[in-house]
């Protein structure tokens, strides 16, 4: 298992936070170093666990499919208005990310970035319908070589802070490689032409760039 880079800063301070404290307790307070120290320890491979990045990249891309771009569970999928960017009716694929899934956002699909804008906001628990519009979240719209067009919007939740992003606007990019990542538990929107045939369901357990999402007509 490899260490999202994200998460050097974060496990390196606290990993010697953590040994500080149980170092004081040891020497200190004998009674609490091996249960809080136990508490330490758990709290400090948790976030191990949140930072991990397994090895997801493709064999070879798949221009009719559109790849999930993060692991979580499918939450939404309906028709509703786009207001930032297309101003029109889209089909909305919603994944939530609880904070034991992988946090890496990968790219759907391959093409060029034509728009892309971070909006300050709330922080909304990210199941919240209008966690999309009023909380902390960033705006990606992709043009594929075939000319279709897809957003991506990364959503802060409850507990997230920080936002991510690897993106911006003329940039060409690869379906499956790191577009972003999320800290804490968060929700990636998709929003799609509408007829795009979607090949997931409410409830579906889905993975970054290994669950199709939906493919092109």
């Amino acid at each position: 298992m490899t260490i999202h880079k994200e998460g050097y800063a974060t496990l390196m301070v606290s990993g010697i936070l953590f040994a500080i404290v149980t170092w004081v307790l040891c020497r200190y307070v004998c009674w609490l170093c091996w249960p809080i120290g136990l508490v330490l320890l758990a709290l400090w491979l948790f976030l191990v666990s949140f930072f991990r990045n397994p090895d997801r990249k493709l064999k070879g891309l798949l221009p009719d499919k559109i790849l999930c771009p993060a692991d979580g569970k499918i939450v939404v999928i309906e028709e509703t208005e786009e207001n930032e960017y297309f101003k029109d009716k889209r089909l909305m694929v919603s994944v939530f990310m609880s904070p034991l899934n992988v946090h890496v956002n990968r790219n759907p699909v391959s093409g060029i970035v034509r728009y892309f804008k971070y909006h300050p906001g709330k922080y909304l628990a990210a199941w919240e319908p209008k966690a999309s519009t009023v909380n902390e979240r960033t705006t990606t719209v992709y043009e594929t070589t075939g000319g279709k067009s897809i957003l991506i919007r990364q959503v802060a939740g409850a507990l997230a802070r920080r936002i991510v992003w690897y993106v911006g606007e003329g940039n060409k990019v690869i379906q499956g490689e790191d577009m972003g990542f999320i800290k804490l538990g968060s929700r990636v929107d998709l929003y799609l032409p509408v007829g795009t045939k979607v090949l997931v369901k409410i409830g579906d357990v889905v993975k970054g760039n290994i669950t199709e999402i939906a493919e092109w007509k």
